[in-house]
């Protein structure tokens, strides 16, 4: 059983990244991540059955990256060089509807919704619906994301993914 107190502690911790995320301090996100991480979003299909149809790690995915490909990502955003985000883009990041599970080997697993409104030059707007499960671990310095997995709702990207999620 998930205590109060623990909901509260990872709920905090991953509002505080969505703000990092939303005032673009990617270096202050970066370091919120472990060596180890995992960060990917799978594609998704639509299927006649109204089956999930969600690839696994190591298939095809929109992206599957590591620490090291995350952290050259935010050094082309500091470049200028992203033209995607030149002007960068401002974005507010909404989550919701967090669920909470201890694992035995002291790591959590948290399942949430999320809305990611993207914005740019005044006149682009995307909007980008789905869930987020993460695994959680706790270090001397406090929780660090070991694991993202973002799965949208929509099939079609309304633009080239720019951002973090």
């Amino acid at each position: 059983m998930v205590t109060p107190e623990l909901q509260l502690d990872v709920e905090r911790f991953l509002f505080r990244e969505a703000r990092l995320l939303d005032d673009a301090r990617y270096d202050d996100w970066l370091a919120l991540l472990t060596d180890d991480v995992r960060y990917w979003m799978p594609v998704r299909e639509t299927t006649s059955d109204h089956g999930e149809a969600i690839r696994r790690l190591g298939e095809m995915a929109v992206f599957e990256d590591d620490k090291d490909f995350l952290k050259a990502r935010v050094q082309r955003l500091h470049t200028g060089l992203a033209h995607a985000e030149t002007p960068p883009s401002r974005t507010r990041h909404l989550l919701s509807n967090f669920e909470i599970e201890e694992r035995s080997d002291g790591e959590v697993e948290v399942g949430c919704n999320m809305l990611v409104y993207q914005t740019r030059l005044e006149r682009t707007e995307a909007f980008y619906v789905g869930r987020r499960e993460d695994r959680l671990r706790r270090t001397g310095d406090g929780w660090r994301i070991a694991a993202r997995k973002i799965v949208l709702d929509q099939t079609l990207m309304p633009r080239t993914i720019s951002i973090l999620f």
